[in-house]
């Protein structure tokens, strides 16, 4: 994939970087599975209940990104499929580059 493409849904926040994420709950296995519009698709394992699938959300995306849970935080979507999340402390290359990663 090009790296620019990952651009779509990213953006540059003071102290860090929002990523808009589609989420596919009740998956087989956690993933990244690639862009679906303007939007990263995660497939995750866990049900959209009582905010289950948007802690793993969470969780999965700040391994992913090799960061702290504590520094990935859900801006917008909490009840939705779409979300947006706030990732803190990391710049645009270096989301970048661990997302590429994850898809390869």
């Amino acid at each position: 994939m090009d790296p620019s493409a990952l651009d779509v849904c990213l953006s540059a926040q003071a102290g860090g970087v929002q990523i808009a994420v589609l989420v596919q709950p009740r998956a087989s296995k956690n993933g990244v599975c690639g862009l679906q519009g303007e939007e990263l698709k995660l497939r995750l394992t866990s049900p959209p209940v009582d905010g289950a699938a948007n802690k793993m959300c969470c969780e999965y995306l700040a391994r992913v990104l090799g960061c702290a849970k504590s520094a990935v935080t859900l801006v917008s979507g909490h009840s939705s499929r779409h979300k947006r999340l706030q990732v803190n402390g990391l710049n645009l290359d270096e989301v970048r580059r661990a997302l590429l990663q994850a898809l390869a």
